[in-house]
């Protein structure tokens, strides 16, 4: 959670900061956050298998802790940062201490009976939606203070998770269970080349990297089309994301319970991507803050999609190839967080000059509308082969 926290607190303030360090307006300023955006992501991509495979091998304490001490000094960096290329170097050395999800994980099931994995994973990713609802707001409020005043903060609690990390947090590898470092299982491209595997899901691998890649457009540039559209402030860019991340969890920890198994995985997805279309197409055109504000909480309405789909895959896969599945998915949502920001960064910038042809900052939400219908034909032509395939078997039992 707090390193969730970590992560959105200083989400309010890229805007300003980036015009700050760059001296340029803010829709060039938002290329550079698409830029910075990506090699985070790029590095994330890279490092994650080499992480966890260190952790095999020299244990997940060392790795964790020694992630979260050099976090705490990149935070430091980028509070202190005075050019866009010193910017740039943190966020590449952010997004590896930030690659340690699958090391987390990995602890997670070392100490987690059978039984108790599926709980003590939901835990997991219930702290992070937590951060990071807390994170964007509390950034919004530190934004007030000036655009370095959430990056000391973070760098702090950073530097505390290292120090409670550091008393409380076991080694949990064993000789048992150690193995030696190889390199090749340290291949991030390496689930790519299970995609062959999944014949009836490559369909369904196309709407997770579409839909990914739409969803994008939140952390891309939100902060940025905010101010130049509703010249909001940091705080207020806080309590919008804020609000979104309320609303999300909401849906993913409690309404999806229960809409799931009255109307099923596939209803579920068609309802979640028509609401939203309509809502990246309303935010596209919307031009009174306060609209946008109303709006936001319901397009979380359609984060039924993503779980959903999950469902819809795992249970089209057999137990043993889960993980492999699980890799593939990780895998095409990550080549869709490598790309997608420095696209919606630079379509923004294309439509935010109030002197061009189009003044349209909102250009790209229209994008990711179009990629979300984009799913819905995937999605429906996928649902068509799968009746297919599921009647001659029928045909074949009689």
């Amino acid at each position: 959670m707090i390193d969730a926290m970590g992560i959105g607190l200083i989400v309010p303030v890229m805007p300003d900061l980036l015009e700050e360090v760059s001296g340029a307006d803010l829709s060039t300023a938002a290329v550079w956050g698409g830029v910075l955006a990506t090699a985070f992501a790029v590095m994330q991509f890279f490092c994650g298998p080499l992480l966890g495979n260190l952790s095999d091998r020299y244990g997940r304490r060392p790795v964790l802790l020694i992630s979260l001490a050099v976090m705490a000094a990149d935070y430091l960096v980028m509070a202190l940062a005075g050019s866009i290329w010193f910017l740039l170097l943190a966020r590449i050395i952010g997004g590896v201490t930030a690659a340690t999800a699958a090391t987390a994980n990995a602890f997670i099931a070392d100490i987690s009976k059978p039984e108790e994995k599926a709980a003590n994973f939901g835990l997991v990713g219930a702290a992070f939606g937590i951060g990071f609802v807390v994170g964007p707001m509390l950034g919004g409020l530190l934004g007030e203070f000036g655009t370095r005043a959430p990056f000391y903060v973070a760098a702090g609690i950073a530097a505390a998770n290292f120090i409670f990390g550091y008393f409380v947090l076991p080694e949990t590898v064993t000789d048992r269970i150690r193995r030696p470092f190889v390199m090749s299982r340290a291949n991030p491209f390496a689930a790519f080349q299970d995609i062959g595997k999944f014949v009836g899901l490559k369909k369904l691998l196309v709407v997770s990297f579409l839909i990914e890649f739409a969803f994008m457009v939140y952390p891309a540039i939100w902060s940025f089309f905010s101010k130049e559209r509703f010249s909001w402030d940091p705080g207020m860019v806080g309590v919008s994301l804020g609000a979104y991340g309320v609303a999300v969890v909401f849906v993913q920890a409690g309404l999806i319970r229960y809409v799931v198994p009255r109307f099923g995985e596939n209803r579920c997805i068609v309802v979640g991507l028509g609401i939203e279309i309509t809502g990246f197409l309303f935010l596209a055109f919307v031009s009174q803050g306060w609209l946008a504000l109303v709006v936001i909480p319901l397009t979380a309405l359609g984060a039924v999609v993503t779980p959903s789909l999950q469902s819809l895959m795992s249970q089209s896969t057999s137990d043993h190839q889960q993980g492999e599945l699980q890799g593939v998915i990780t895998s095409a949502r990550s080549m869709a967080m490598i790309a997608a920001p420095l696209i919606m960064t630079g379509i923004f910038k294309s439509f935010s000059d109030k002197e061009g042809t189009w003044y349209l900052p909102g250009a790209p939400f229209l994008l990711s509308a179009l990629l979300l219908i984009a799913c819905v034909f995937v999605f429906q032509a996928h649902r068509r082969s799968a009746g297919t395939v599921a009647r001659g078997v029928g045909l074949r039992r009689s």
